[in-house]
């Protein structure tokens, strides 16, 4: 069975209601329809439900949850809970209740902060800044974590390393040029995800263009820094560096590089020490490899809000769906 077919599997089992804001987008409603007909998670769609229907000609959402913010019987509840969290940028309830009308990025993370559904998940046809905004502002970050990041869940094909050929890349989408501090939250966040996604233990990697001193650096020394920090954090994890990424993944070679570390050739965890790098390294696996890439999700808000790449098919959807019911 391959990860989308567990994480299926495994959200089945504890099944989550995840809202869809953007639902007048095709591709959304045909995730919809998948995700309800499969019974991976509940799903809640923003908007007139006739016109939602209309635009959902041959799906069958019958088993959906409608919110129209124009005749929502918890409308005013949300404005209200809404204002209270504005008033010290010095929102009204009127202002309030025109946001929440007007825009469903906004209602769809208001429905998560009431507990009228589990995540949210958004960014077909919207930024990146307009689907994590409403987020960051209303659910903020996690208890214990400093830093909002992202990764990407990697599947290569007839791949023996990781764990079977899947792996989590961290950060590709969000936190630019981390500083060792921020390094070791992406890092510790990453580790946590692979845990809740995988069910299994995690084993990081941070990487470099040096493996253990073999090069000098200011760049190996922002890395170091960073695996001191995350350790002291979380010792019992299972992380070292610096490595290159094939003293981290490839077993021969970790032992060659880095004898006697227990994470050398075994990573399944990958920290890149920037966006650049990461970015480009899930692209490349991506493209060349063949690799199922399922991403950017995000980690360290206190409730999963996923952003999807407006490239994205409706089965990249159905798979950000089930990732973000898992993180519930």
């Amino acid at each position: 069975m391959g990860f989308l077919e567990n994480a299926i599997a495994n959200a089945k089992r504890d099944k989550k209601n995840i809202v869809l804001p953007e639902s007048y987008e095709r591709r959304i409603l045909e995730a919809a329809h998948e995700t309800l007909k499969e019974g991976t998670a509940e799903i809640t769609l923003i908007g007139n439900k006739s016109e939602i229907l209309a635009k959902a000609e041959g799906l069958d959402l019958s088993k959906a949850v409608f919110v129209d913010p124009n005749s929502y019987e918890k409308m005013d509840e949300l404005i209200s809970a809404f204002a209270e969290l504005r008033k010290s940028k010095g929102m009204t309830k009127d202002e309030a209740a025109d946001v929440l009308k007007k825009d469903a990025q906004y209602l769809g993370v208001m429905l998560v902060k009431a507990g009228l559904a589990d995540g949210m998940v958004s960014g077909a046809i919207h930024s990146t800044a307009d689907t994590l905004r409403p987020a960051l502002q209303i659910l903020k970050t996690k208890p214990g974590t400093k830093l909002v990041s992202s990764f990407f869940v990697m599947v290569v094909p007839d791949c023996p390393y990781g764990s079977n050929g899947v792996f989590i890349f961290a950060d590709p989408g969000l936190v630019q040029n981390p500083n060792p501090e921020e390094l070791a939250a992406i890092a510790l966040s990453s580790a946590e995800s692979y845990r809740q996604l995988m069910k299994e233990e995690p084993v990081v990697a941070f990487l470099s263009h040096s493996t253990k001193g073999s090069a000098k650096h200011p760049d190996v020394d922002k890395v170091l820094e960073a695996l001191k920090i995350a350790k002291a954090a979380a010792p019992d994890l299972m992380m070292d560096g610096e490595f290159q990424l094939d003293a981290a993944i490839v077993p021969e070679i970790g032992a060659s590089k880095a004898p006697g570390s227990s994470v050398a050739g075994k990573a399944n965890v990958l920290v890149f020490p920037d966006l650049d790098a990461a970015n480009i390294g899930y692209k490349l696996t991506q493209r060349l490899a063949k690799a199922e890439a399922y991403g950017p999700v995000t980690q360290g808000i206190a409730k999963p809000v996923n952003d999807l790449s407006r490239g994205c098919s409706a089965e990249d959807v159905v798979g950000v769906i089930a990732i973000t019911a898992l993180q519930s």
